[in-house]
């Protein structure tokens, strides 16, 4: 009996696979929060398990420029692609640049902007999806799901066999068209809609209510129109109204999503990664070495202080969202350490959060290359960047003990992702994060 049960679970987990994953997302190769992260690191066991079955799509947003993420590749797919540009949609096809290179689909959704009104005429008249109130915050990525939908119904009429299984994965509201649009014109793809976190949760989190005690006695589309969300919150609940499977990250975003999106999801699958970008041996020790030398002198240059070689460096990163993702309370925290007395040890803090700035402040470039050169003190000392407007990090640091000289708590703001060329750090995202003894993350 037991080995009866075995094989009926082996028989239905096989049936359940699919024989082609679409994955779709607007931060496949373009780094935005933490998707990007759990995409690119389960790539290399997609990949071992379907090799070029398996497909990521995003959006072109280099277009003719280069993408240090992406490296086109002429020679794959090239029938196909000459008759996608005939049927008037433009796609770049190459690899991720990440572990397991998985085959990607860079889609230019520009040329859908002349269809705009009968994109959204379609999402209204098919699903009721209200887009009424929606800016280009909210068209720009509706146009790119819808365009990675079509670009899905092309590879599977032109290459999937009709007893293939193929599943459509679309993560949050940005690519949920693409899902509305395989649901009308491709029914035989099944769609999976994964929230990471509500659009309408975000909003009423980051405007100070107390969401999860008062879950169940929100009217969702009450507040989705007091904060002028409207149209996302509309493409969002009908996205998992209609996908075949509705899936979410945490029970708590579970909770969230049914009373704000009316569906409970289907599956909760938690956010893991791979641990294969993560160096070994000699090199992890040497890359280390080098990170926190680095970190050390950049606080050191813009701070007029010597931070201590032995210093606790600690880090925090993420989409800039001040109360959502805990950075007031991070702030909070760091005010509180720096006022206790039985502290006896330098802890450094770097918070790398993209925010608007102007570049990487020329004074502070220009030391590092030479510390003769003098660092201009009238700029503030807690950034590496000039702020090109009001920032809320600065403003709950302003006034307070992290502003002390004397302070053994010492905090620099990274207004970007290391990318490799911020023009300060001058890393790639994992290049300085080894170099680091806590992370924080407070979301």
């Amino acid at each position: 009996n037991i080995c009866n049960k075995m094989s009926e679970q082996n028989d239905r987990a096989t049936n359940l696979r699919p024989d082609y994953l679409f994955e779709v997302s607007w931060e496949v190769c373009k780094k935005v929060g933490g998707i990007h992260t759990v995409i690119a690191t389960k790539a290399l066991t997609q990949t071992k398990r379907m090799g070029d079955r398996y497909m990521v799509s995003g959006p072109d947003i280099h277009r003719e420029g280069s993408n240090p993420e992406f490296e086109e590749d002429q020679n794959l797919l090239r029938e196909w692609k000459q008759a996608i540009y005939e049927a008037g949609i433009r796609i770049t096809i190459g690899r991720w640049k990440v572990n397991g290179s998985p085959l990607a689909v860079l889609i230019d959704f520009t040329s859908f902007f002349a269809q705009k009104d009968d994109v959204l005429k379609f999402l209204w008249e098919t699903y009721r999806v209200d887009s009424i109130s929606g800016q280009w915050d909210y068209i720009e990525p509706v146009l790119f799901g819808y365009a990675a939908g079509k670009v899905i119904e092309s590879y599977v009429t032109n290459y999937v066999a009709s007893t293939d299984k193929a599943v459509a994965h679309f993560h949050e509201w940005m690519t949920g068209s693409g899902g509305l649009y395989l649901g009308k014109f491709s029914p035989y793809v099944a769609t999976v809609f994964t929230t990471h976190a509500t659009i309408l949760g975000r909003s009423l989190a980051g405007n100070g209510q107390p969401l999860y005690g008062n879950l169940a006695r929100f009217n969702p589309d009450d507040y989705a129109r007091q904060y002028n969300i409207m149209a996302k919150h509309s493409m969002e609940r009908t996205s998992a109204a209609e996908a075949d499977c509705f899936a979410t990250v945490s029970d708590i975003t579970a909770r969230e999503c049914k009373y704000l999106l009316g569906r409970e999801v289907d599956l909760v699958t938690p956010n893991g990664f791979e641990d294969d970008f993560v160096w070994k041996g000699e090199k992890f020790e040497s890359k280390r070495s080098e990170a926190r030398e680095l970190m050390i002198k950049v606080a050191s240059a813009c701070l007029g202080v010597d931070v201590d070689d032995d210093a606790v460096i600690v880090g925090t990163s993420g989409r800039y969202e001040f109360k959502n993702k805990g950075l007031d309370v991070l702030v909070e925290s760091l005010k509180r350490l720096a006022a206790d007395e039985s502290l006896d040890r330098d802890i450094l803090v770097y918070i790398t959060v993209p925010a608007g700035n102007d570049g990487p402040r020329r004074d502070l470039k220009a030391h590092l290359d030479n510390p003769e050169n003098a660092i201009d003190n009238s700029l503030y000392r807690h950034t590496t960047h000039y702020l090109s407007a009001w920032d809320p990090i600065v403003e709950a640091m302003r006034g307070s003990v992290l502003e002390d000289r004397a302070s053994q708590v010492k905090v620099i703001f990274v207004p970007s992702y290391p990318n490799g060329h911020d023009g300060i750090l001058n890393k790639t995202y994992y290049e300085p994060l080894v170099g680091i003894d806590v992370t924080v993350f407070a979301s």
